[in-house]
């Protein structure tokens, strides 16, 4: 999926190379401000930060994605509003707190838009609400409001570092991706560790441009784009309650509407590819190529059945080339779906190795060394115990981009797709069970 293969040595040079995405489009401030609060549902004081994303004005061209799930956070309901809305001119983001099924949430969130609205001197109903953390918590409402004016008096128009850092949760690092189209620039942040299975995770995504394309043009490459990168991926299955895709244009820079599309999609896909390797206690990225499906919703069924295995997973965890677990999760699906299967015409491999074909497995020592050592070479970072007993990453930077290649032949069609997932770790139970505590 990404357009380059990148390698990093540390976390400066990760960082550094962050900053050259980092510059915004034309038209475009971001802010932040942090405070202290303690939750109503808990007495364990916690941190929010809060993250303005503004227009220099209201724009008309905005389009916006949000979570499947059927018991979506109040920003979505309110997000959903906001689409028939004449104009957008700004995105106010907490992390912390979702604002999922609490009391009062839709007039907590419509209450911090209003005030947002009011320092920069716009109609409430132009300012977007979005949040992330924990489920059924209330937002600590008189304290966002009273750090607002911090994160409106933070507004620059030089970079979006800030914006990327202040939206993390448990996300070991800022995910930034750039991409130019003719004299346009289009720059997207994103976060997003555990919960996620995008059906269009505790996903955000922000995608900042100043193309001038209309706002009907832009909604339909946003959904060509959602549906190509971040609903081909998979850290854990599970979708998000407040999953949100926003675009936003400042209409500065003329464009043609194909090279757009194009430097989208990419930017997309970068982003999507970053979510999954920043994922809970991922030590791997797999990506899995599905070819010869009779239809593309089949392929990527196939592709998110190997992913989302945990004997598969498991194995990836460990380096462990126990490639009968992907045999029998293919088989599943396919057993599941009714879907008759000629064993002779089914390929599978991994690391450019085959494993299977002409019906039957293709192992040797040779081999087993081989896919040990690809599995090694995509591995992130190794598993290691703190102290008390937790596992914990030793690195919040990606040294490398490198992914578990599984290829998937099933000589029934022509249809193919390609879908990103993970392992599963000490790390990831860890935090999952701990999330709160």
């Amino acid at each position: 999926m990404p357009s380059t293969s990148l390698t990093f040595a540390g976390r400066e040079a990760h960082r550094a190379w962050l900053a050259t995405q980092a510059p915004l489009p034309e038209g475009f401030r971001v802010g932040t401000a942090a405070f202290e609060f303690l939750p109503a549902e808990a007495p364990k004081p916690g941190r929010m930060r809060l993250t303005l994303l503004a227009l220099d004005r209201p724009t008309d061209a905005f389009a916006l994605q949000f979570t499947r799930n059927a018991f979506p956070g109040a920003p979505v309901l309110v997000g959903r509003q906001r689409l028939q809305a004449p104009r957008l001119g700004a995105v106010i983001v907490n992390n912390k707190i979702s604002n999922v099924a609490a009391p009062g949430g839709v007039e907590a969130a419509e209450r911090v838009c209003a005030e947002v609205a009011r320092l920069l001197g716009i109609q409430a109903g132009e300012v977007l609400p979005s949040s992330t953390g924990v489920i059924g918590w209330r937002l600590p409402v008189p304290e966002m409001l009273a750090a607002l004016p911090a994160a409106a008096e933070a507004l620059q128009s030089t970079s979006v570092m800030p914006a990327a850092e202040a939206i993390m949760t448990t996300d070991l690092y800022p995910k930034v991706r750039r991409a130019t189209a003719g004299a346009a620039t289009l720059v997207g942040i994103a976060k997003g560790a555990g919960m996620v299975e995008p059906n269009l995770a505790t996903m955000l995504s922000y995608l900042l441009t100043d193309a001038d394309l209309p706002r009907q043009a832009l909604r339909e490459a946003l959904s060509e784009a959602v549906e190509a990168s971040f609903n081909l991926v998979s850290v854990d299955g599970d979708t998000s309650t407040s999953d949100t895709v926003a675009l936003l244009s400042s209409r500065r820079r003329p464009v043609e509407p194909s090279a757009f599309r194009a430097a989208l999609r990419q930017v997309c896909r970068d982003l999507a590819e970053d979510l999954v390797r920043n994922g809970e206690g991922v030590h791997h990225v797999m990506r899995v190529r599905v070819s010869g499906a009779p239809e593309e919703a089949l392929a990527r069924a196939v592709g998110k059945a190997v992913v989302n295995s945990p004997l598969v997973k498991c194995a990836v965890a460990g380096n462990d080339p126990n490639v009968g677990r992907l045999v029998a999760a293919v088989g599943k699906l396919c057993g599941e779906r009714g879907l008759a299967l000629d064993a002779g015409r089914v390929r599978l491999a991994m690391g450019g190795e085959v494993l299977f074909e002409g019906g039957a497995m293709r192992l040797d020592p040779a081999r087993e060394k081989r896919l040990v050592a690809h599995l090694a070479g995509a591995e992130l970072y190794r598993s290691a115990a703190a102290p008390d007993g937790n596992f914990r990453p030793p690195v919040d930077y990606p040294p490398h981009e490198r992914c578990v290649e599984i290829e998937v032949g099933l000589g029934l069609g022509q249809a193919s797709a390609e879908v990103l997932g993970a392992d599963l770790t000490h790390e990831y139970v860890t935090e999952n069970a701990d999330y709160r505590s």
